[in-house]
């Protein structure tokens, strides 16, 4: 009976490993169940005895990549010494040509959003401890402002990294990635107060046309 339990176990754990890999590098909705399966050199019928269906095996698998984005980048700004080696670690060319390997985010989120409440709320348990991670580490230590200002850091590190993967060109995606550096750096480095800077953009945001804001 251990024996059974134990390979239970191995062939969940395998199953999600394999999952996290196809979605981060094909997508969701492109990752049929039986191509996962037979990645993990397993049949079809070892699928539902560990998972109840297609959604909840996205919900675990994000919750386990979250987990370990999370500690391979404390590794890298502690090993590192700031967050600037995360920063730089994350916006690499390395990062640029593995999604299968890398963040979950920029990989995922547009289809995060469209997954049900359960994933949703598994990316939200997994991002938190994230953000505070990189709050801890900017210059105002971890307060409402820099957990405010590390939520912007990070979408600007996901959406600098979606840019240049989009791009065909290597040369210009490199270069997306150079800009999102110096930017990244910047943001990081500055003392500012996230609050009032949203404020004063709100203040001078233009008004969209009332057809265009009405969708």
């Amino acid at each position: 009976m251990r024996y059974e339990k134990g390979r239970k176990e191995a062939t969940h754990q395998r199953i999600i490993e394999v999952a996290s890999q196809e979605f981060r590098k094909h997508g969701v909705a492109a990752s049929g169940l039986a191509g996962i399966m037979e990645k993990a050199d397993l049949t079809i019928g070892a699928f539902y005895p560990n998972f109840a269906s297609k959604a909840e095996l996205v919900t675990e698998t994000l919750a386990y990549v979250l987990d370990i984005q999370l500690t391979k980048m404390r590794e890298v700004i502690e090993s590192g010494g700031s967050l600037e080696a995360g920063i730089l670690s994350y916006l690499s060319k390395d990062h640029l040509s593995t999604p299968e390997d890398g963040c979950p985010s920029a990989a995922l989120l547009p289809e995060i959003g469209r997954q049900t409440k359960e994933t949703r709320s598994a990316y939200k348990d997994g991002i938190v401890p994230f953000i505070g991670m990189l709050a801890e580490h900017l210059p105002e230590g971890d307060s409402k402002a820099s957990r405010g200002r590390a939520f912007a850091l990070f979408g600007l590190l996901v959406g600098t990294l979606q840019i240049a993967r989009a791009i065909p060109d290597r040369a210009l995606a490199e270069n997306v990635l150079k800009e999102g550096i110096e930017a990244a750096m910047h943001l990081a480095r500055e003392r500012v107060r996230p609050s009032r800077v949203a404020a004063k953009a709100e203040k001078t945001a233009p008004k969209l046309p009332k057809r265009l804001a009405r969708g």
